[in-house]
């Protein structure tokens, strides 16, 4: 793992991590599991697919620019939830066959670096888009860690199977993939949308498109997600019809609508106000000559005296794109 660190290091001197603090705050430990904790031999490493049955088409909605866009894996349960009670599960069937041991799991929830540790543990390799392929599933799942004392054996790296392949690259929307293996966050749409706190920079609004809540183009496009499967976990089944429901619908909900419906969901820690904010790009991002153009316009003046000055600085920007001098679409 130490033979990471300088990549991580190099990759936060860049700035590539933006407002993502928490990346440079725990110095050595994201590559030195013995350090987060203490006694730790080995770590268990585990994937669990979360592409949701049935869900409506993603290009069909990516393209459809009165349709507002969610990444997939945040059309059901809030995955940290799920994969901690299955991790969990897994930890207590270990135990029943190699006595009481000292371990503990993780899920995007501690320094850990999950896609070296996947890579490593030989669940796949790291793609040019920085997240773990597999031959046999391509990447829609989520990644989980159980850092034990256990003296298990060591599992080899699967070797790397992008070859020339570039299309993850070539598809990104905001040029966030800048090399490959090489990601600057601060351009990344999953970024923007769900890390990024403030105000979203003018120059990338027009190339979020509709996507409100995360981005899949660079997995949409990417050979091996042909062998993606469904995932049998309920919880990750589509909620609310987030896979296919308009922009303008979305911004309509109240702030009450917002926390009843979306709790329980990825989608909810981002809070109303950067949901609004997103909503407004996505809206703003409508064509002119589109028939959805006047709800849109409705829909973002009814928000126009918002109390919150993001909000309000968003819908501006999306009404000054889609009205005309004479206040008409």
């Amino acid at each position: 793992m130490r033979a990471a660190e300088p990549r991580l290091q190099a990759w936060l001197a860049a700035g590539f991590h933006g407002e993502m603090d928490y990346m440079a705050r725990h110095g050595t430990k994201r590559a030195r599991p013995a350090e987060l904790v203490p006694g730790t031999l080995r770590v268990i490493a585990a994937r669990m697919n979360y592409l949701p049955p049935g869900a409506a088409g993603s290009w069909a909605a990516i393209n459809d620019p009165a349709r507002a866009f969610v990444s997939r894996y945040a059309l059901g349960r809030d995955y940290h939830k799920v994969l901690r009670r299955r991790l969990a599960r897994l930890a207590a069937r270990i135990e029943a066959v190699a006595g009481d041991y000292h371990y503990r799991a993780f899920t995007d929830s501690a320094p850990v670096m999950e896609v070296e540790l996947a890579a490593r543990a030989g669940l796949g390799w790291r793609g040019k888009h920085t997240l773990l392929l597999t031959r046999e599933a391509g990447s829609y799942f989520f990644l989980g860690e159980i850092y034990t004392d256990l003296p298990l054996p060591v599992d080899r790296a699967e070797a790397d199977h992008c070859g020339t392949c570039a299309k993850c690259i070539d598809i990104c929307p905001t040029r966030a993939i800048v090399a490959p293996y090489q990601l600057d966050a601060r351009r990344c749409i999953s970024y923007l949308t769900i890390e990024h706190h403030g105000s979203i920079a003018p120059e990338l609004r027009p190339l979020i498109g509709n996507r409100v809540y995360g981005c899949d183009d660079c997995q949409l496009v990417c050979p091996w997600n042909k062998f993606a499967r469904p995932s049998a976990e309920p919880d990750f089944a589509v909620r609310n019809g987030l896979d296919d429901v308009t922009l303008a619908e979305l911004f309509g909900w109240s702030e009450e609508q917002f926390h009843a419906r979306l709790f329980g969901s990825a989608i909810h820690r981002i809070g109303y106000e950067r949901w609004l904010r997103n909503l407004a790009v996505g809206l703003g991002n409508i064509p002119r000559d589109s028939a959805a153009a006047p709800q849109a316009v409705v829909a973002l003046r009814a928000r126009s005296d918002h109390p919150s000055a993001l909000v309000r600085e968003h819908v501006a920007w999306a009404l000054a794109r889609l009205v005309t001098r004479w206040g008409h679409c």
